[in-house]
């Protein structure tokens, strides 16, 4: 089978690879950290359904990453998309007008928010990403769709653009980077959702399916 993208996925600190590189060294950040809001594995599933049979969220989501971890991820990426900064905006860089939300179209089924805000450092107005419900068979308490990855890359990035993803989780977006032939480095630290999110690109390649 011929190679669609060239996926990369470590097991690794993304904070401390970050040190080692050079400035601007991919075209584009798309990343979803702790939002330190404390999510877990009550919190992680829909009401009255059992959970998808991922373990507690690695560090309990206990805090949002330091500055120096924002500081190194704008250094090394000439643009960027980040998940939940509405909940950490004092350590985004600049204001900005473009903001992608994520309509879950849910009511009060769902634990989370209804809505997810992503800042990014483009000049375009606000886009949103229409009800796409979370996956109930989710490797990883906050797994995004697939397709809203596909939504991303095909709104913000450039053919031949090289993305990286500090928090791999579930591997949505290598997913979404492999059927759509973008470049892609990913980090996940914990083991358990690393071993999971690689088995699930790999079974998706198996299988040459393009997932949602």
């Amino acid at each position: 089978m011929s190679e669609r993208a060239e996926i990369n996925i470590y097991n690794a600190d993304s904070l401390a690879a970050m040190k080692k590189m050079p400035d601007n060294a991919y075209s584009l950040c798309i990343a979803d950290p702790p939002y330190g809001i404390g999510v877990n594995v009550s919190m992680g599933r829909r009401k009255g359904q059992a959970h998808s049979g991922y373990h507690k969220f690695a560090g309990a989501d206990s805090a949002a990453p330091p500055q120096e971890y924002f500081d190194e991820l704008m250094r090394v990426s000439v643009n960027q998309i980040i998940w939940g900064a509405n909940h950490f905006i004092s350590k985004m860089p600049i204001d900005s007008p473009c903001w992608a939300m994520w309509d879950k179209g849910f009511s009060d089924e769902v634990t989370f928010a209804q809505f997810e805000l992503a800042w990014t450092s483009f000049k375009t107005t606000c886009k949103k990403f229409d009800k796409s419900p979370i996956d109930r068979a989710r490797i990883h308490p906050t797994q995004k769709p697939v397709a809203l990855y596909k939504w991303l890359l095909a709104n913000y990035a450039k053919p031949g653009d090289k993305i990286v993803d500090t928090h791999g989780g579930s591997c949505s977006l290598a997913i979404a980077c492999w059927d759509m032939g973008f470049d892609l480095d990913a980090w996940e630290l914990d083991a358990d959702y690393y071993a999971a999110a690689v088995a699930r690109l790999e079974k998706h390649k198996r299988q040459g399916q393009f997932d949602l």
